[in-house]
């Protein structure tokens, strides 16, 4: 039986828990070291590859100027069907696994809320840091596309999962699917703002992240009861998928 259907065959009040448990079993060892999310050849192109994203943005280009760095011939691009997608998801995953090295939380004392803002925060700056934000538009158009958005979006609802278990989150109630939910929300609509601020060290972007953060908890508070929850959930999904550039 696979994991998925274990799963949905146990109790209601059981799941949440044990896709958590599952959730982390793919990524979040304490006692080994993560297999390397690439094979070793892909890694190399792609690593070279992303230096050029600078100059050449997310395109076949930086691939193909990857290769050559890393000793192989052009045709070797062919490694990556989706082209400058795949570019674009590598560089995703390999700035997720390394978000909880960027961030040390050495005050205890520090709420989950602040460790959440802090980890957002961080990982925004880590695109400026790689001189992606003036490409990063066009990367959100490749993203859109009809048949990238499965793993476009698989792979923010794994970047929400993963700064939740950084900030240190450990409930296992339904609001483990409702904050995941609200946190991919806020963080594609602070992204898709971060590639037009012009503010010095994207302070506006971080008081965008704050307004969106303080109505996701205003309204949280305020709505009451599973369907009016999830309505809000689905106006926020919506603007999800609108900030990725979908027509809706």
């Amino acid at each position: 039986m696979s994991l998925n259907r274990t799963i949905l065959r146990a109790p209601a009040a059981l799941r949440p828990l044990l896709f958590q448990q599952a959730q982390r079993s793919l990524y979040h060892s304490y006692e080994h070291n993560p297999p390397a999310p690439y094979p070793a050849v892909e890694t190399k192109i792609l690593s070279s590859a992303l230096a050029h994203v600078p100059l050449h943005g997310f395109t076949q280009e930086a691939l193909t100027l990857g290769a050559k760095e890393s000793g192989y011939l052009d045709i070797s691009t062919n490694l990556f069907r989706k082209g400058a997608f795949d570019l674009i998801i590598y560089y995703l995953v390999t700035q997720r696994l390394a978000l909880g090295n960027r961030v040390q939380f050495l005050d205890e004392n520090m709420g989950v809320g602040r460790r959440v803002r802090s980890l957002v925060m961080e990982r925004l700056r880590a695109n400026g840091e790689a001189g992606v934000v003036p490409h990063w538009q066009g990367a959100l158009g490749h993203m859109s596309l009809a048949e990238n958005i499965p793993a476009s979006l698989r792979e923010l609802a794994k970047l929400s999962d993963e700064i939740w278990f950084q900030a240190g989150d450990i409930s296992v109630d339904s609001s483990w699917y409702t904050k995941r939910a609200s946190l991919s929300s806020v963080y594609a609509a602070t992204e898709m703002y971060q590639t037009q601020d012009q503010s010095t060290d994207f302070k506006d972007t971080e008081a965008f992240l704050d307004r969106r953060l303080e109505e996701v908890r205003t309204v949280g508070g305020a709505v009451g009861g599973t369907f009016q929850w999830a309505g809000f959930q689905a106006g926020a999904m919506v603007n999800l998928l609108r900030s990725k550039g979908m027509r809706i």
